[in-house]
Order: C-alpha cells, then sequence, then structure tokens
C-alpha cells in the first residue's frame, strides 16, 4: 500500500520540524507495511491557510490513487480550520484514498470516525485561536511598555527592549537634506563606517531608514 507523507511546519511550531516527522512518518510507514513516498512540505506555513496557498499539501494529494494514503504525523498538520480540514478530506475521498495520523486520531471508519475527525479538528481550530490570543495579549503587554514588537528597524539597535537610533540615521538624513540620492547616501555611509558590512547600503534600506520615525 503506497502513502504520501505530508509534513507542515509554521514558524511558532519549530518542535515538530521536518526532521522529526519525516523519521515518525517512516518509522510508521516500516511498522505498518506502507511503502512511503517523499513527504511533500509546506514550510512557514500556518494551518488555517486555504488550500492554494499550500503547494506542499496540494502536491500531496494529486499524487493519491485509490487505496492510497495521506499520511501525517498529527492531523492538526493538515489543518488547524475545520473549513480547511474538511476540503482535505473531500479531495483525498474523491482520489478514493484516506488519511491517516501516526497518532492515530480519527482513523475509524463510518460515523463515530467521522465525528471524532470533526471534533479533532474543532479542538485544533481552537487551539490555534487560543494562541493568536495570547500571543496579541503579550504583544498588547509589551506595546503598553514602550517595548518593541517587532523586528529591528534599518539604522537602528535594541537597548533593554527599547529602540534607538544610530549615528547612521542622523548623518542620512542630514545627506537627504542636502539633496543627496538614496544610492549616494548610501554609499556615503559605508564609507564614513556607518554600514556593518563596509558595503554600500542598498537604496531600499536608506528609504526605509530615513521614514523611520523614532520614538
Amino acid at each position: 500500500m503506497k502513502a504520501i507523507g505530508y509534513i507542515r511546519v509554521s514558524t511558532d511550531e519549530q518542535h515538530l520540524g521536518t526532521e522529526a516527522q519525516a523519521l515518525a512518518l517512516q518509522a510508521y510507514a516500516d511498522s505498518h507495511g506502507f511503502e512511503l513516498a517523499p513527504a511533500c512540505i509546506d514550510r512557514g506555513i500556518s494551518g488555517a491557510t486555504p488550500l492554494d496557498g499550500r503547494p506542499g499539501l496540494l502536491a500531496a494529494v494529486a499524487q493519491l490513487g485509490p487505496g492510497d494514503v495521506l499520511l501525517v504525523t498529527r492531523r492538526d498538520r493538515l489543518a488547524r480550520d475545520v473549513v480547511v480540514a474538511a476540503l482535505v478530506e473531500r479531495l483525498v475521498e474523491r482520489a478514493g484514498a484516506r488519511i491517516v495520523s501516526c497518532a492515530g486520531e480519527g482513523s475509524e471508519g463510518g460515523p463515530a470516525g467521522e465525528l471524532m475527525r470533526s471534533i479533532i479538528d474543532a479542538f485544533a481550530q481552537y487551539e490555534r485561536a487560543l494562541i493568536r490570543s495570547r500571543t496579541r495579549a503579550a504583544l498588547g503587554v509589551k506595546r503598553a511598555r514602550g517595548e518593541r514588537t517587532g523586528s529591528i528597524p534599518v539604522g537602528h539597535v535594541e537597548t533593554d527592549g527599547h529602540l534607538e537610533a544610530t549615528p547612521a540615521v542622523a548623518r542620512a538624513r542630514e545627506l537627504r537634506a542636502a539633496g543627496e540620492s538614496y544610492a549616494s547616501i548610501g554609499a556615503t555611509l559605508a564609507s564614513e563606517g556607518h554600514a556593518p558590512t563596509g558595503k554600500a547600503w542598498h537604496i531600499t534600506s536608506v528609504r526605509r531608514m530615513l521614514t523611520r520615525v523614532t520614538p
């Protein structure tokens, strides 16, 4: 029996990396007599991403034929949204295949298995919503404290959770006020030692640095 492995890794689930999932899929396939095809992978993709944004999953489903298995380590690797999960189920069924979870979730047939799969998918969606809620709350606390919540902008450094402009920002503004182009500003900053790599700043970086408003 042929099994097509599917692996999904989102940015907030690094403990479920591609290597760990691949090993789990292979172990399950070996112990259950499946011929495992190379896994299809979606990296950095949320479980709520629509199917048209899941190239790995679509590729896995496209390989399925009658009697085949779409193999995942856990059912929430397919989706953390009940609508997306239902669409995947329908596509797999149309191919004459079935979904199997290494964790054994909802693998039963009949109405009982269908109910269990629906419950599992609903809880996966709830868990995702809970994670998002906690993340928003944590970011709100950081913003209230005046701490940084995103990536460090070009030309800035972080000190004790607060952003500070480097001398490059003031120099870039001075050059811009004098009528210098972004390319010229980037070259001047590098020649004066304001570029960590010693190379000229890209014009996009210079533009972003000049449009950044530092508190």
